[in-house]
């Protein structure tokens, strides 16, 4: 569509969906109106930001039209006197927006410094603005407009203050001098005709030219309330209150035609739109990357060469040193290694990157020099030999085989990517470090975009039309939610016949569903990308304008992923890898007994290791925790680090039907291995993999091998494989059948390995990936097999809030036979340790407690255990807890060796607190005894004698306290009954099932019920139960929750008949009976013999089980007197039980109770 030359009217002030949750008009759709319109140019100007100036940039100028980039930056014109009392409605009143466009390239460098300056110049979390000196400071190149009504002369005029007006532009006309418009808006506002003669008189007294705007926010009139709910949504109110932020139907995008009969008793305000945008020539422009810079001390040379001959100096160092420590792979000799080296070195320094493998290198060294672990290696970068020798990784790739052209491939230009692994608690110093070595102004991190995506824009917008929950909830589950390839709402719609009823039953689901569909998709927050970091060769605002992260302070570049790379500069990915800091906690922890493990130069054919791997024991194995994982290991029966290679490759969607073949095959169960290959020459190739096509590498070696391709050409063929573009493919196949044929290889022979490498080429996995994790994954299991308290203490550390993880791990522990103690405030350290092969449990791991305040006690505590409840008060710092703290505490068992009895400490929490005060209150009074502690009428701490709680009402408080039964289960005190009821714990029923079996018979205590409706509108249960193996859930269709619900009460200890199915790696289980346990026990029951220390203690006992009501049990009470006892048998029938007998244990007296 052609653009015309004399436009009369571009559209100067516009707002994208980068003005976050208030502009509803995406980049793309933007220039699909302009296009439509036949408009030349168009400008750009989100709210204080410049996130999409290089996208708006780039599509606009691809669809042939002239891009413009501007902000509408906050501006204060008058600074409050800092000697009278401010309130925000005064601050405010200073602020007013201007509207700032890009004339020429040092114009966008100014923009890029003003929105900078607007995130740093304010304290940190505050809104954006800037000062009238910035705006001098940066004015040159820019073109100003006055705003429009939310701008300065408007909003003087508005509040009836013309002398404030002519000042402010007077301020502005001093900066911008011919390069100021004075901006005249009509969108139907009363508030735009109060102030519009004013404001021409007031350009007309100061030869200042007018120019009409449009500020549209959506596209259409339509749009108008899909908009209006977007702004709702901002501030956090409902579209019935109309006191708030709106904007009128008017502010959508309109045609030149419409401007032009808007504005038609001013033509020179419409000739002022193009007058500017001809002269605004700049556009921006995407960039070759830009690489930072590398100190080398060279005598001699700087700059590129200094670069390079630094790096092979390292390089040729490093080599040597890893040779001397790690010796050479197998089948390999120096001269091979010295030979790769070197052609490494002649890639490298012909495509420039010298630098950046010397950058990589020094973060990494500082990481290890400051014991902070970092990943053995991640993606493509684990194959090259160079990077093995400056130890950025810890993958030798001639030991695995691995190729540096799947890295760097000289046929390919682009830029090397190392994405590099730290632990967790130690990845912010290492960015720290490079801040403080390239300049805190040459490095920032990346800005990501959250999204309003289906599910979250329902929730959104349901609020904002005042839906209840309850509706916006169930709605929201009927729109599928995959993460790795979301569902549109047009889709769901589509697909779920209950959205579209519900929209056609009730009109304001009709309406959430319209609204939703039109902000689906915008920009919601922004925040900083978890991974990446770049380092530019100057400060970064002269490159990209940046952002503050609110949270961090760290600067963040304004240009997202995708386009902070296009404007040129280098990225590096620092990840966080949870695991790396199980493993570091691990070593540490076994250094406290002088057990040096050295993670870099393990053993990688360690029997025990492979051993519990073929077992499929894996819980906290990295990579191989899942029950899929479990199972491929020990159906492979992995006895060498290239199994676990091939495993971490294979499993996944397509390569995962090549698992039992792999097994099969490695097991010598399969056809013979002359059979495995599609010609006998690949045998060098696939004999690691059973003959098997598993990695990317493979599929270029056999392009080498049989069709004579260089590795950089073999990696051009692997990635037009996997991109399947046919044209390409149909090029590359005749040049492979060609090579296979001079090689002797028949044409129908190379068809067929072509079509069988495309195949794989797709399903094919980076080995030097897979390698890498494969390391990380063995270390991780060596340390288990060997270490296991360690590992399990190290493992818990790094899910200390997390109680599914922390019951998961405690199990392991049990199934592997060690203890893991209860939490003690005398002996528990702030995170989990280990002591004489035990774990202590983590003071910090009890719910609600805080690390912060868990640190108070231990340092409190010192190396003087505390002596009784009194001790503890006295030392304790009384603000570092509440009364909440202490209760949990005591509910978890943290005080018991102070006060066994729980009931008793709980009810001496209050009193602990109020001693504590009056401690830290005689300690500031000086009111000390003459031995220098405190008075002892001060530390006395009167606690009445409290009944300790039942066994059940014990466990179940400390249930809630930790997330797990830690110190026993409710069901313990069953289990010498449970064999004879024919029931089986939770963990074996699953083996069961997947054995193939459907039906079992569980005891369990109930956790939780939920209630929900099915798609039909019937009522469901869903329970979370408990065993000694483990929590679980179970459902339960309407009838069975009618008919169970009294039974299946939270707390309740119940034996369920149960229906169940293996779904991949889940066992789903439905209940089809449920009873009590006491009822299913007392069938089982004969009599109860209890034990007495006194007689005072019968009448108690007598009052409890009266209480009980009869039942079919026959009492004994046994009154043990020194050498004798005396039985008596009493006459009736009681009820009995393992919770009655419980209670009655409790009953002061009572030495023990027996049910037979």
């Amino acid at each position: 569509m052609a653009i015309i030359k004399d436009p009369g009217f571009v559209h100067l002030h516009v707002h994208s969906s980068y003005s976050l949750l208030e502009g509803a008009l995406q980049i793309g759709a933007l220039a699909k109106l302009a296009l439509a319109d036949r408009q030349p140019a168009l400008a750009l100007t989100d709210t204080n930001n410049l996130f999409g100036a290089l996208e708006f940039s780039e599509k606009l100028s691809g669809s042939g039209m002239q891009p413009i980039a501007g902000v509408q930056l906050t501006t204060c014109f008058e600074t409050p006197d800092p000697a009278q009392r401010q309130g925000p409605a005064a601050i405010a009143a200073g602020l007013a927006n201007v509207v700032l466009l890009a004339q020429t390239e040092e114009g966008y460098r100014n923009l890029m410094r003003l929105v900078t300056r607007g995130y740093f110049d304010v304290p940190l979390g505050a809104s954006p603005q800037v000062s009238l000196e910035a705006l001098a400071d940066h004015a040159e190149g820019v073109i100003a407009l006055t705003g429009g009504l939310g701008g300065p002369l408007d909003r003087a005029y508005a509040t009836g203050r013309p002398e404030l007006a002519a000042a402010r532009l007077s301020a502005l006309e001093a900066i911008y001098r011919d390069r100021l418009y004075v901006e005249i808006q009509r969108h139907g506002l009363e508030e735009e005709r109060a102030v519009e003669g004013a404001l021409v008189a007031l350009a007309d007294a100061r030869g200042l030219p007018l120019v009409a705007t449009n500020e549209p926010f959506f596209a259409k009139e339509s749009d108008h309330e899909a908009h209006d709910a977007l702004l709702a949504v901002a501030e956090g109110q409902v579209v019935a209150n109309t006191d708030r932020r709106r904007l009128s139907p008017e502010h959508r995008f309109k045609t030149r035609a419409e401007m032009a009969a808007l504005f038609a008793d001013m033509p020179d305000a419409l000739a002022s739109t193009v007058e500017v945008a001809m002269r605004c020539s700049y556009r921006v422009t995407t960039r070759k990357p830009i690489l930072p810079r590398f100190t080398a001390d060279v005598e001699g040379v700087d700059g590129e060469e200094a670069e390079s001959l630094e790096l092979e100096r390292q390089a040729r160092e490093g080599l040597v040193a890893r040779l001397a420590a790690h010796g050479i792979a197998p089948g390999t000799t120096r001269e091979e290694y010295e030979s790769r080296l070197e052609f490494e070195l002649g890639i490298i320094r012909r495509m420039k990157f010298p630098g950046y493998f010397l950058i990589v290198a020094d973060f990494i060294k500082w990481a290890k020099d400051h014991d902070i672990p970092v990943g053995p290696g991640r993606g493509s970068g684990a194959g090259s030999l160079v990077a093995w020798s400056l130890t950025i990784t810890d993958i030798d790739p001639l030991r695995f085989g691995l190729l540096f052209e799947r890295f760097l491939n000289p046929e390919r230009v682009s830029m090397p990517d190392f994405d590099i692994d730290f632990c967790v608690e130690g990845r912010e110093d290492v960015i720290a470090y490079v801040q403080r070595r390239y300049g805190e102004p040459q490095v920032a991190q990346i800005i990501t975009f959250g999204t309003l995506l289906a599910r979250g824009v329902l929730r959104d917008v349901g609020r904002a039309l005042a839906m209840p929950f309850g509706q916006v909830d169930k709605l929201c589950k009927l729109v599928p939610q995959n993460p790795a390839k979301p569902v549109t709402l047009e889709q769901a719609i589509a697909d779920e016949p209950k959205l579209r009823e519900a929209a056609e039953q009730e009109e304001v689901v009709e309406r959430l569903l319209a609204i939703a569909q039109k902000l689906e998709g915008l920009h919601r927050h922004a925040s900083t990308h978890a991974a990446g970091v770049v380092i530019g060769d100057r400060p970064l605002q002269e490159l990209v304008p940046l952002y503050r992260d609110p949270k961090t302070g760290m600067r963040v570049t304004q240009y997202n992923m995708k386009w902070v790379e296009q404007a040129g500069l280098v990225k590096f990915d620092f990840l966080g890898l949870k695991t790396l800091t199980v493993l570091r906690n691990a070593v540490d922890l076994l250094k406290e007994r002088d057990v040096a493990v050295d993670l870099s130069n393990l053993p990688l054919d360690d029997a025990t290791t492979y051993e519990m791997l073929g077992r499929g024991e894996t819980v906290g194995v990295f990579q191989v925790e899942s029950a899929g994982m479990r199972k491929a290991l020990v159906e492979m029966r992995a006895d060498r680090i290239e199994d676990l290679i091939a495993l971490v490759a294979l499993y996944r969607p397509g390569p995962m039907a090549n698992i039992p073949v792999y097994c099969e095959r490695k097991l010598g169960r399969g056809e013979a291995e002359s059979k495995w290959y599609p010609h006998p020459k690949l045998a060098p190739i696939l004999r690691e993999t059973f003959g098997i096509i598993v990695y990317q590498e493979q599929v270029m070696e056999v392009a080498k091998l049989l069709a004579g391709y260089s590795l950089g050409d073999a990696d051009l063929l692997r990635r037009a494989m996997g991109k399947k573009i046919k044209a390409e493919m149909d090029k590359q196949r005749v040049r492979f059948v060609d090579g296979c044929k001079a090689n002797g290889i028949d044409e129908a022979k190379a068809d067929e390995i072509f079509d069988l490498l495309a195949k794989f080429a797709d399903y094919g996995f980076n080995k030097s990936h897979a390698a890498a994790y494969a390391v990380v994954s063995y270390q991780t299991a060596y340390l288990k097999a060997n270490h296991p308290v360690e590992f399990l203490a190290a493992s818990m550390n790094l899910d200390i809030d997390n109680t599914d993880k922390l019951s998961e791990f405690r199990r392991e522990a049990q199934r592997l036979g060690i203890r893991v103690e209860a939490p003690s405030i005398n002996r528990s350290q702030v995170r989990f340790s280990v002591k004489d092969g035990a774990i202590r449990y983590a003071l910090a791991a009890v719910k609600g407690v805080g690390r912060q305040a868990m640190e108070a006690i231990v340092a409190a505590r010192g190396d003087v255990p505390f002596e009784d409840l009194a001790d503890f008060a006295r030392r304790l710092p009384p603000k570092a807890v509440n009364k909440r703290i202490l209760e949990n505490l005591v509910c978890a068992g943290a005080f018991d060796d102070l006060e066994p009895n729980r009931a008793r400490a709980f009810a001496a929490v209050e009193p602990m607190l109020s001693l504590a005060a009056q401690a830290a209150e005689a300690e500031t009074t000086g009111i000390v005894d003459m031995f220098g502690g405190l008075a002892a009428a001060e530390v006395s701490l009167r606690i009445p004698d409290h009944e300790p709680w039942t066994a059940s009402d014990r466990l179940q408080r400390e249930y809630d306290a930790v997330g797990f039964f830690l110190s026993g289960h409710p069901l313990d005190e069953y289990s010498e009954l449970l064999g004879k009821l024919r029931v089986q714990r939770w963990s074996e029923f699953v083996r069961s099932v997947r054995a193939g079996a459907s039906v079992g018979r569980l005891a369990a205590t109930v956790l939780d019920r939920q209630e929900r409706r099915t798609k039909s509108g019937s009522k469901m249960g869903i329970l979370q139960l408990s065993d000694q193996s483990g929590h679980f859930e179970a459902i339960l269709f309407s009838e069975g929750l009618q008919r169970f619900r009294d039974t299946l009460e939270p707390g309740t200890a119940v034996i369920v008949q149960v229906q169940a199915s293996a779904e991949g790696e889940d066992v789903r289980a439905r209940i089809a009976d449920a009873q009590p346990l006491e009822e299913a026990i007392a069938k089982h029951q004969k009599a109860m013999r209890i034990f007495l220390r006194d007689d005072k203690a019968i009448r108690s006992v007598q009052e409890r089980l009266r209480a009980k009501g009869e039942g079919e049990v026959s009492l004994v009470l046994i009154l043990e007197g020194g050498e004798q006892e005396v039985e008596v048998k009493l006459p009736g029938k009681y009820l009995a039980s393992p919770q009655i007998a419980g209670a009655l244990r409790a009953v002061p007296g009572v030495e023990h109770v027996e049910i037979s």
